[in-house]
């Protein structure tokens, strides 16, 4: 059978290539990758592509919108930064005040708040500010009320106004200064900021101006306890022991001066001064004034402080939802520039888009003084008394022996150990210092949280009716 070439089938028809495809053949690109088709990705691919985009996206809106507020609020108000100064006149200056959120270690988040969302638009209108913070709660409230104490003094004329150890050219009067302080307001950042705001503002204005040191007063009461007493040693009867009395110390006669060296017969340290008389003020100007001067406005800026594990919702929340924030931090700043005010609410009252209107309390005091009140939901376990109460606890049970232990080795009844050579235990004196230092953190936390706590009502006096002013919302009409 003679061979022939026998064509098995019909030859398949080529694509031409393309001169691109061709010439990134010679580049070494294998052919099968260009022979590929597109697909769908797998089940899974298309889960994790759809959730990785929309939470990027949805970071990415937020952070969008929140340059387009800040930037919107700022050229409302960036025409006043141009406005021009005269040589001896001072920009606009405000006082911000944060208090500690109750149960934070970091005391200095309400003003990070203020710099974050407020400042912003207070830089782009050229208004000056000064922080204020507390370190633990109660400071500020503390603070607020020796401020005005200091004021009615002045103003009674029983102590100079403070000035410039070095007299400068142009230096403002009192007058001014206070003038300076009405014009530019207070911003209170929160409402537990409100609350110590309040009770300083009413203790200020109600208790007496005379100076107390609180250190002082707390050193001499816990002097009185008896928790550094010397425990009574027993009484030994003075027995002859083998028909010789023994030569011990105790046996010996009595020196006339022992008594001037035993650290057991010094004489007690003299109260103070503060203490000794009740006031040294005469009682017509130490009278609380029956009419409250007029005081800065108030902006009151809302703020909530999300800690702890079961928040943890609300701070991814947060996290994705910046823009709320911003618009809340700028609308405060913007009403604080315009300077447009209205009547601080009283007790009992309510305000709505209106104007201020009567309400029954039901639960509430009514005004603002009900402002961020679901705020105070977030205080659920920041802090309790309990605390407190068990490291009071723990402490003075550990106490006795460390007292015992200094007393020893300052009376040389006993030699320190090794362990006592190498880290030396605390003396009689520095274990004082300690409580003391102890005791004044522990009260202050007892009667700040007293002020904060959540169905804790804020202070009111009816002579602050007239004399405090909030920063609200410009309308449409005044803006225009």
């Amino acid at each position: 059978m003679s061979s022939q070439n026998v064509d098995s089938g019909p030859k398949t028809s080529q694509v031409p290539k393309s001169g691109a495809r061709a010439a990134l053949e010679y580049t070494g690109i294998p052919p099968s990758w260009f022979e590929k088709r597109p697909k769908l990705p797998s089940r899974n691919w298309l889960i994790f592509l759809s959730v990785t985009t929309s939470i990027v996206a949805y970071y990415v809106y937020d952070r969008r919108e929140c340059r387009l507020i800040r930037a919107d609020y700022s050229s409302r108000v960036e025409h006043l930064a141009k406005d021009p100064l005269g040589t001896t006149d001072l920009p606009r200056k405000v006082t911000v005040y944060g208090a500690k959120w109750p149960g934070d270690e970091d005391h200095d988040k309400s003003l990070k708040f203020f710099r974050k969302y407020v400042k912003p638009i207070l830089v782009a209108a050229a208004v000056d500010y000064e922080m204020v913070s507390g370190r633990r709660s109660g400071d500020l409230a503390n603070r607020i009320a020796d401020e005005i104490k200091t004021r009615r003094r002045v103003d009674a004329g029983l102590e100079l106004p403070s000035q410039s150890p070095m007299p400068l050219p142009n230096q403002p009067t009192l007058e001014q200064k206070r003038k300076r302080e009405l014009e530019g307001g207070i911003v209170l950042v929160g409402r537990h900021t409100l609350k110590e705001f309040m009770s300083g503002l009413k203790r200020g204005w109600t208790e007496s101006m005379d100076r107390a040191d609180r250190e002082d007063m707390l050193a001499q009461e816990l002097a009185s306890d008896g928790r550094f007493d010397e425990p009574e040693e027993p009484v030994v009867d003075p027995e002859v022991v083998d028909g010789e009395p023994l030569p011990t110390r105790s046996r010996l006669p009595p020196s006339q001066n022992a008594a001037l060296f035993s650290p057991l017969q010094m004489p007690s340290p003299s109260p103070s001064k503060s203490m000794q008389s009740i006031s040294n003020i005469p009682a017509y100007l130490d009278t609380p004034p029956s009419i409250i001067p007029t005081l800065p406005t108030l902006l009151l800026v809302p703020f909530i402080n999300h800690i702890g594990f079961r928040q943890v919702p609300n701070m991814l929340w947060g996290f994705f939802n910046e823009r709320h924030k911003v618009r809340a931090g700028s609308k405060a700043a913007y009403s604080l520039v315009m300077s447009h005010t209205r009547p601080f609410a009283a007790p009992n009252t309510t305000v709505s888009a209106s104007g201020v209107q009567d309400s029954q309390p039901g639960g509430r005091q009514g005004g603002d003084l009900d402002f961020d009140l679901p705020a105070e939901s977030y205080y659920d376990g920041a802090y309790t008394p309990s605390e407190t109460e068990k490291a009071r606890k723990t402490y003075y049970d550990t106490l006795p022996a460390k007292l015992a232990t200094a007393r020893a080795l300052a009376r040389g009844t006993r030699a320190p150990t090794k362990e006592e050579d190498s880290h030396p235990p605390p003396t009689e004196v520095e274990l004082r210092a300690e409580r003391l230092k102890k005791e004044m953190r522990w009260r202050g936390d007892e009667a700040g949280w007293e002020i904060v706590k959540s169905g804790q009502p804020a202070q009111w006096d009816e002579r602050f009716a007239d004399a405090l002013q909030v920063f609200d919302e410009p309308r449409a009409d005044d803006v225009g």
